[in-house]
């Protein structure tokens, strides 16, 4: 199983549905699951540990779980069927007896946010509706990019980009240098068959 984090709320640019977005340890995976307004605002809530007036659903839930001395240990993502993902609730009573209790998805992520809980999935269910995070390695790539730049030297940079540059481009940027106006430049680039169209 892997354990997953709430990444946030994002909105489906064609439904405008909301989607709760869980993201794996790596950062480099997240499973989106459309949810209505409803929960995504219970959602939002547990996430931003806003304290309401008067109690929501999985406020009053995580009271009765605290009072019938169950505690929450984990929330467990084991299924999708039918496009629907599957969650159950792993709880533990005072006494050591655990229990196992149906619950949505939606529902259970709510409740693991206000209860401290952690929120598993099984890997085949990762691996089958998750879709690439790009931004973070992104970000980890231009960081290593700009680390490999600011090591070298002026000189060294210089070696670099006339060994990568194939000679022709060489003629050609020399020709580039010397043309003076644009008469020049036509008279040089007449043999050329590579100019932009």
């Amino acid at each position: 199983m892997v354990e997953m984090t709430v990444a946030g709320i994002a909105l489906d640019a064609a439904s405008r549905s909301p989607i709760v977005l869980l993201r794996d340890p790596s950062g480099r995976r997240q499973v989106p699951i459309w949810i209505d307004q409803a929960q995504a605002h219970n959602i939002l809530s547990g996430l931003r540990g806003v304290e309401p007036p008067r109690p929501l659903s999985h406020d009053l839930m995580a009271t009765l779980l605290a009072v019938a001395g169950l505690d929450l240990e984990r929330v467990i993502i084991h299924a999708i069927e039918a496009n629907t993902f599957r969650a159950v609730l792993r709880l533990r009573s005072d006494d050591g007896v655990e229990h196992e209790i149906d619950c949505r998805p939606s529902d259970a992520i709510a409740l693991a946010l206000r209860t401290g809980s952690s929120l598993w999935m099984l890997e085949e269910v990762v691996a089958d509706a998750s879709i690439p995070v790009d931004a973070e390695a992104d970000a980890e790539e231009v960081a290593d990019f700009r680390r490999f730049v600011e090591g070298l030297s002026p000189a060294a940079l210089i070696r670099h980009q006339r060994r990568a540059r194939p000679e022709p481009d060489l003629a050609q940027d020399d020709l580039d240098e010397e043309a003076e106006d644009e008469d020049t430049q036509e008279e040089g680039n007449d043999g050329d068959d590579h100019g932009e169209s």
